[in-house]
């Protein structure tokens, strides 16, 4: 796992080799092992290496063929890689190394920009060919990977796989207020846009070129909406297709040159993964956890029993109040502002694993394609779809929402209401759901989270928090073959008897045993609703209610005092509402005000939790 960075300009006036330098600095927490940079006229591009597979210099980035003609970066790691390199072996190409970014260079040489149908992995990929004078920038099916993207002007191009990069770069500083309602509909900003006017993400599954004649053109080029429900799948058939992707998407993410482990919350996501590890990792299998002194928030006895069950080295730490200060710092490394706190004992967890590994797995992906959230049984009861009347998509993403009712009217000001009002800031998922139509109901809520929540949210919390740590995080579930397997398998299935993840509990069931399979599901967040009401009550007040929000004109702070004063006397829960509005007032005072205090609590080395 690394960053890439870099600048297209059609004129031959692209950002100097010292401004792509001062980019990959920028970054250089994602790949803190070597920064490489490949020059040319029209193109610069570069990568900052944090070495997981072949950890000799020969692996270093950018990788150049032969002739000189074909330059690679990325960002990611391609997990299928010794299946592709033994096919280009056979078909005469020769390997300098024994890594994986090679296995692309010799596999555009073979297949041109196509090849991405043939990578099983984790990416973002730029692809510089001087035979055409063309760029190519690939992203990951589902959007594991971050791609930024600034078009300066007609045939400029700057990418990064974060925005402080392309920021470094010249990219301009203008918050986009579109962006900012649609974060404040749905708890996070939905790709492409981002809270930045004029910076695009790619989003997953989509592909671009730019040359001088054709300027910038983005393509999908792999839609998991156009899968195909099975209705006739029967329930042996799911569970017998969940144990054989699962374990072989687990093995060949065990594909390491550096000591790797897992996050271990005890869940069934990250204990089924951590279980089918253990089938090839059988001594010496370290895993990590993060734990809460609020029992209703912490999961240390189940990782405790999980790890005692897959035989594991395992390190569990209690995250105490005051790191929900460091909110600045998860903020800085998102770029971006995120209502989930859960990026912080994420940040945690991370800096504690990468003392001992330098990569661990997760179960990251799971609860989107298997229904694993409540919120699911809410709209589909003992898993029955045929109550559902017409618009129930934009019904089921305004109750899951942020902003409820009447609530923006009331709180948002000046040109962020009119964002809100004036646009369908919840589009983004809805318009997903319902562009999934062949799919069943369930399904169909399903497809849209999958392709909206998770890499808009769910993926940006291990990239981030792992990579401000320089850790890498690779994921089973989302293994592209999983995905469309999932979207296979009725949604009636996944909620049967009124239970989440029905059919994929029934399947893990003879691995986890009944403990693990059948506990309570907790939800991976910070009590911090608890926390506004006393101990980080005044952090509250003071980044809401100091006169720096209020002189935005974006939201009515006398209504913020009063959701503050509700929630603390316990009239209301205002926990999301509240935790979203700082970090998007962190996020103002880090990008716009460039304000020092903040700049410099976010930019302070993160610390793991004490134990």
């Amino acid at each position: 796992m690394c960053g890439i960075f870099g600048a297209f300009a059609a004129d031959g006036t692209r950002p100097s080799d010292d401004a792509l330098n001062a980019m990959g600095q920028s970054i250089l927490h994602r790949g803190p092992d070597h920064i490489g940079l490949f020059s040319e006229r029209l193109c610069g591009m570069g990568n900052c290496r944090l070495s997981i597979i072949d950890l000799t210099e020969r692996g270093n980035q950018p990788q150049v063929s032969d002739d000189g003609q074909i330059a690679v970066v990325q960002n990611g790691e391609i997990y299928n890689y010794i299946e592709l390199r033994e096919e280009l072996q056979k078909a005469g190409h020769r390997f300098d190394t024994s890594g994986d970014t090679e296995v692309l260079l010799r596999a555009f040489e073979a297949w041109g920009p196509d090849f991405v149908h043939r990578l099983n992995g984790m990416f973002a990929i730029a692809v510089f060919d001087r035979r055409e004078d063309a760029l190519y920038l690939f992203r990951d099916r589902l959007g594991v990977k971050p791609l930024y993207l600034y078009e300066a002007a007609p045939g400029h191009l700057l990418f990064a796989s974060e925005i402080k990069a392309l920021l470094q770069a010249g990219a301009p500083v203008k918050a986009d207020m579109t962006a900012a309602a649609q974060y404040l509909a749905l708890n996070y900003v939905p790709q492409p846009r981002t809270m930045f006017a004029g910076i695009r993400h790619l989003s997953p599954g989509h592909m671009a070129r730019m040359d001088a004649q054709s300027g910038l053109r983005i393509t999908r080029y792999w839609d998991l909406a156009q899968t195909p429900g099975e209705t006739d799948m029967t329930e042996a058939e799911a569970q017998a297709g969940i144990i054989a992707l699962l374990d072989d998407a687990t093995r060949i993410r065990m594909r390491a040159d550096a000591p790797f482990g897992a996050f271990l919350s005890g869940g069934l996501d990250s204990s089924s993964v951590v279980g089918f590890m253990s089938l090839y990792k059988t001594e010496n299998l370290r895993s990590f956890s993060i734990g809460f002194d609020d029992a209703r928030f912490d999961e240390s006895s189940f990782a405790r029993e999980a790890a005692e069950r897959f035989g594991t080295i395992h390190q569990s730490q209690k995250m105490p109040v005051e790191t929900t200060t460091r909110w600045a710092r998860f903020v800085w490394h998102c770029d971006q502002p995120h209502g989930d706190v859960s990026f912080i004992p994420t940040d945690q967890v991370a800096g504690m694993a990468a003392r001992d590994v330098r990569m661990v797995l997760t179960g990251d992906g799971a609860d989107e394609l298997f229904a694993g959230y409540e919120k699911y049984l809410d709209l589909f009861p003992g898993g029955r779809s045929d109550h559902l009347k017409e618009g129930w998509q934009d019904g089921f993403v305004r109750a899951s929402g942020l902003m409820r009712d009447s609530e923006a009217e009331r709180l948002l000001t000046g040109d962020l209401r009119d964002a809100f009002l004036d646009t369908d800031p919840y589009a983004p998922l809805s318009d997903e759901i319902r562009r999934a139509a062949q799919q069943d109901p369930i399904n169909q809520v399903l497809m849209g989270e999958t392709l909206t929540l998770l890499p808009g949210n769910n993926l940006v919390k291990p990239d981030r928090m792992a990579m401000a740590n320089s850790l890498e995080v690779r994921s089973p579930f989302l293994d592209y073959r999983m995905a469309e397997f999932a979207f296979a398998i009725p949604g009636a299935m996944k909620l049967a008897g009124g239970e989440t993840k029905a059919i994929m509990k029934r399947a893990l069931l003879p691995m986890l045993g009944q403990s693990l399979t059948y506990r309570k599901k907790q939800m991976f967040t910070v009590p911090v609703g608890e926390w506004f009401r006393d101990a980080l009550a005044q952090f509250c007040r003071e980044t809401l209610l100091d006169g720096r929000l209020e002189a935005r004109d974006i939201v009515d702070t006398a209504i913020v005092a009063l959701m503050i004063d509700a929630h603390i006397a316990g009239t209301q829960n205002n926990t999301r509402q509240l935790r979203a509005l700082i970090s998007l007032e962190l996020w103002f005072r880090l990008f716009i005000d460039r304000d020092p205090a903040t700049l410099a609590q976010a930019t302070q080395p993160g610390k793991a939790a004490a134990a």
